[in-house]
């Protein structure tokens, strides 16, 4: 068999369990073989097919794991919000710098200021820093817009950032974040806007993924919530929630109901919300970096989510606001520091349950014959050390599709 690239002498996690102790799929003296960007091959060296490389590269016993999946994100904006950091310090809550003007509204101002080019520009280098850590794919949310207009430029500019850097960038249409200023407070002409003028014309255009919304006291109640998904079903687009992240109004359950692919937050996720997740297969994404910016204090019910069996993922979140962070790595140390997760947990979900939640588990998330030949290779001797570390990328090579 002829293929283009063959990695030995390598260990595998290829994040398919062979069993109760083994969650990673732990392959010691492994191989990968990939053509045409897919992978042929992962699995023990000594099986290896007859296999004739155009390229074989001897990876000096690392260890090689698929490409990490960021599936939670707001990565493309304007401007920063350092100065309401200053007013958490000073003791400012989220909820009051919010209902004063700032938070999701003032980057809403500074990012329809921008222009497409200008956002593109900006948001290059926060994703340059996740693909340094070996993100492979990412989905990134608009939301920052909220009206046609600056929605669709936001989304255009995730877009565009994939023709610009070797990655896979998942779009997804968050018209139901926040009120805009012009709104004047009435939050069902806004939710009716975003139905019937702005899901439709990002959908039409090709631009989203998915549809979102944030189901909050501070965003919008549950049927406001019904409404978009039902928007979004009109149009055949999945859907996700950000749901129970600062009280619960059901938003897990509500994130069952509607077959969502993931509900995300969770601080304040119940036990029945936890089990209607199992039943739906909606993947619980955790986001440790909004937790410990604005000094939450209720941890997601992770027991629950084992108890349950809900698959659990984990996400940067990087935003201007609630979490600033660009680091994959640094969010596995979070969760397993503020959460209690383990390192299997926290590995399989920067990967395979982070594949789930986009909806990609077919393509990448784990190292299979006929995904895409997304790996990150690691200058490390265990798989511990990548959530154990703090500030440091053990990093050797990413490829993408093979490349």
């Amino acid at each position: 068999m002829r293929v283009d690239r063959l990695w030995t002498n390598a260990n595998l996690a290829t994040l398919v369990p062979s069993g109760s102790t083994d969650r990673l799929g732990l392959v010691p003296r492994g191989a990968v073989a990939a053509s045409g960007g897919r992978i042929i091959y992962a699995g023990p060296q000594s099986a290896l097919p007859d296999i004739d490389a155009a390229e074989t590269i001897d990876c000096g016993g690392r260890w090689i794991t698929p490409g990490l999946v960021d599936c939670h994100t707001h990565l493309v904006y304007a401007g920063d919000r350092a100065q309401e950091f200053e007013l958490r310090l000073a003791g400012a809550s989220y909820e009051e710098i919010a209902r004063a003007g700032g938070g999701i509204v003032s980057t809403v101002r500074r990012t329809r200021e921008a222009s497409e080019a200008a956002l593109v520009t900006a948001s290059l280098p926060r994703l340059d820093a996740l693909m340094a850590e070996g993100v492979t794919t990412i989905e990134i949310k608009s939301g920052y817009g909220l009206d046609r207009g600056n929605e669709a430029k936001q989304l255009r500019a995730a877009r565009a950032l994939a023709r610009q850097r070797p990655v896979e960038v998942v779009t997804t249409f968050l018209g139901a974040h926040a009120m805009p200023p012009e709104a004047g407070g009435d939050k069902d002409a806004f939710i009716a806007r975003v139905c019937e003028e702005m899901l439709p014309a990002v959908a039409e255009a090709g631009l989203a993924d998915a549809v979102d919304g944030f189901c909050e006291g501070i965003g919008f109640s549950p049927e406001q919530i019904r409404r978009v998904f039902a928007a979004a079903k009109r149009r055949g687009l999945p859907v996700k929630l950000h749901a129970d992240q600062l009280s619960n109004l059901g938003g897990a359950a509500l994130a069952a109901e509607a077959g969502a692919l993931s509900a995300d937050h969770l601080e304040y996720t119940d036990e029945a919300g936890a089990a209607a997740m199992a039943r739906a297969g909606t993947v619980a994404v955790l986001l440790p970096g909004a937790f410990y910016f604005i000094r939450e204090t209720r941890v997601p019910p992770i027991d629950l989510f084992r108890k349950h069996g809900v698959g659990m993922a984990l996400a940067s979140d990087s935003n201007p606001g609630t979490a600033p962070l660009t680091s994959l790595l640094l969010t596995m140390n979070m969760a397993a520091t503020f959460f209690r997760m383990t390192v299997d947990e926290c590995i399989a979900g920067v990967t395979r349950e982070a594949a789930r939640a986009l909806g990609r588990q077919n393509e990448t998330g784990t190292l299979e014959a006929g995904k895409w030949c997304d790996l990150a290779i690691w200058d490390i001797d265990r798989p511990a050390e990548l959530v154990y570390r703090i500030g440091f990328n053990p990093l050797h090579r990413r490829i993408w599709h093979g490349q």
